[in-house]
């Protein structure tokens, strides 16, 4: 400020919202990153615009999450103030969809997409969480980004449990079981293993699901995860 450096007091007011989002200090954080949203409009800096709304919907995103996790509810059936607040995360990254498809910035696009599906699944809506994610699988695919391909099978994997489609859940949950042996995660192939076992239970298929939950609780004990 004292040197009249706009965009970097614009960075560095992001870079605090971030903090304090992680500091769990929600309304701080959005002022600042508001500020670096300010700034960056006022200086026409369409990069540092798009990076401060996507922060503002991490931060609206983080707080529904953390107001939704003291009360342990299914998606889609949550409290009026967590609504409105996954809506908002909603609503900027939607724009920074908007403005990140104009700059042709995929990487952001699917980091966009995967965040717009996951507040629709919290917010209940499940066919528009499915139709995020598969935008999201794509671009995962394009970049050979399989971490991000086996979040997205993850996530395509419970939205389907919650429209009744058991049996394309399944087969996501086979390819996220598939990816985390391939990625070596240990951890996630147990969760993988426990959906499974999970869904196979709801396909009344018994013999299926005693494998998968047999596999996930070998894994658990390896990893000595009481």
């Amino acid at each position: 400020r004292t040197i009249g450096d706009r965009i970097g007091e614009a960075k560095a007011s992001g870079n605090l919202g971030n903090t304090l989002k992680i500091l769990g200090q929600f309304d701080e954080a959005v002022v600042c990153c508001q500020r670096h949203l300010d700034i960056s409009q006022e200086q026409g800096d369409k990069v540092g615009e798009a990076r401060a709304l996507y922060n503002i919907g991490n931060v609206y995103h983080a707080k529904g999450k953390h107001l939704s996790w003291n009360m342990a509810q299914d998606p889609g059936s949550l409290p009026e103030e967590v609504k409105e607040t996954l809506q908002k995360a909603s609503e900027y990254y939607e724009r920074n969809l908007s403005l990140v498809k104009e700059l042709g910035d995929r990487a952001a696009q699917g980091r966009a997409y995967g965040n717009l599906g996951n507040t629709q699944y919290l917010l209940g809506n499940f066919s528009e969480a499915i139709a995020f994610h598969k935008e999201r699988l794509a671009i995962a695919k394009e970049f050979g980004d399989k971490a991000a391909e086996r979040r997205a099978y993850s996530n395509l994997g419970n939205a389907h449990i919650f429209l009744g489609r058991f049996d394309i859940s399944a087969e996501y949950y086979k390819k996220t079981l598939q990816l985390s042996r391939q990625l070596k995660d240990q951890a996630v192939e147990a969760q993988a293993c426990y959906s499974l076992g999970n869904t196979c239970t709801l396909l009344q298929d018994y013999e299926r699901a005693i494998e998968y939950h047999l596999k996930h609780l070998v894994i658990a004990q390896e990893l000595g995860d009481r």
